[in-house]
């Protein structure tokens, strides 16, 4: 998708639309005052390089607020995705997502290769995979470790719980839970989280069968970003309990690829910022060029948590363009669900 993410001139905030009901603004905004709150564990208590650094969650592990998108590595010829995730690095950034899917393991290969020659120890490295059962999530870890030349992950995630039943596969006799907890006993994960792009209730049906399970997350990924807070809301519903339970916030899909940009109410730096703002412990991007990692960088540079006067100018100006969820279609199509496409990965 095309990326066109060089900075413009910052939309005038303008009035609030006709036909935009204000009793669900104020709740909106309400929400996000809530979720902005000051919450020690999450905010930045250093700097590396321009790059600001946060807990993730109750762990502890001090990640980047600005992290790698895995996917998006795997678009340029290789020598430039590698160069992208070294220079990265070198400028501050170390958190590095991934998944053993995206383009058929090649990015998980290009990481691999990035990631010699002392890179693995400044990185904080996440991958997913797509089994539910044991067999599949087990074959999918081990594959996914070769590929990444590494003996283990910081942070390995259960890939799309996008449908209903996920969870209850993943945590049934002989799901993949068991394979996750028998690699974190060997070393090979040092944390457990879930991903998810498609709807607020299905994260918070993981929350709840994990919860009946007696078992807690690390880290939990899903999509924040100006338009989300207007529909199918990850900030709404599943951030607040996120930051209550102390579990580590990977925002992820801050431009959704660049459509966000084609709506023309929003900046690409606003929408990281609005994002670091969200209390994330990271914020992960797609970067597939140079000019996008500067980008990325110059956002983590200039960052101060945006105040509860510029979050309502913001979601004012993009409430109109948000309310049919058109710039966020990994909600609303199937396009995206890697998964769906690919059923014999679930196992």
């Amino acid at each position: 998708m095309d990326h066109s993410n060089d900075l413009r001139s910052q939309p005038s905030s303008g009035e609030i639309t006709e036909g935009v009901n204000r009793r669900e603004f104020l709740r909106l905004t309400v929400a996000t005052t809530v979720a902005t709150s000051a919450l020690p564990q999450v905010w930045a208590a250093e700097m590396k390089g321009d790059v600001p650094y946060r807990k993730l969650g109750r762990t502890g592990e001090k990640v980047s607020a600005i992290g790698v998108g895995g996917f998006h590595i795997g678009n340029p010829p290789e020598d430039e995705g590698i160069r992208i995730i070294r220079t990265a690095i070198d400028r501050g950034i170390n958190f590095m997502d991934n998944s053993w899917d995206y383009h058929d393991g090649d990015s998980e290969v290009r990481m691999g290769k990035a990631l010699k020659n002392g890179y693995r120890e400044k990185a904080f490295l996440m991958t997913k995979i797509d089994g539910r059962t044991k067999t599949s999530a087990a074959k999918q870890i081990d594959e996914s470790l070769k590929r990444l030349q590494t003996d283990h992950v910081d942070l390995m995630q259960f890939h799309e719980i996008i449908r209903m039943e996920d969870p209850d596969r993943i945590f049934a006799e002989g799901g993949a839970l068991e394979a996750m907890l028998e690699a974190k006993k060997a070393g090979k994960v040092r944390y457990i989280g879930f991903t998810g792009h498609k709807d607020p209730t299905i994260h918070l049906r993981m929350l709840e069968i994990a919860k009946k399970h007696q078992f807690l997350f690390d880290a939990v990924q899903m999509p924040l970003n100006v338009m989300d807070a207007h529909f199918r809301s990850f900030q709404k519903q599943v951030l607040p309990i996120l930051l209550v339970e102390e579990v580590g916030v990977l925002g992820m899909k801050p431009l959704a690829s660049g459509l966000i940009l084609k709506s023309k109410t929003v900046t690409p730096v606003e929408c990281l910022h609005y994002a670091m703002s969200l209390q994330t412990s990271t914020v992960i991007t797609g970067m597939d060029k140079m000019e996008i990692l500067e980008q990325a960088l110059e956002a983590a540079r200039t960052f101060k948590p945006m105040t509860e006067t510029e979050m309502t100018a913001l979601l004012h100006r993009t409430s109109e363009a948000a309310s049919n969820g058109q710039y966020e279609l990994f909600k609303t199509e199937t396009r995206f669900d890697a998964t769906a496409h690919n059923p014999q990965w679930l196992g």
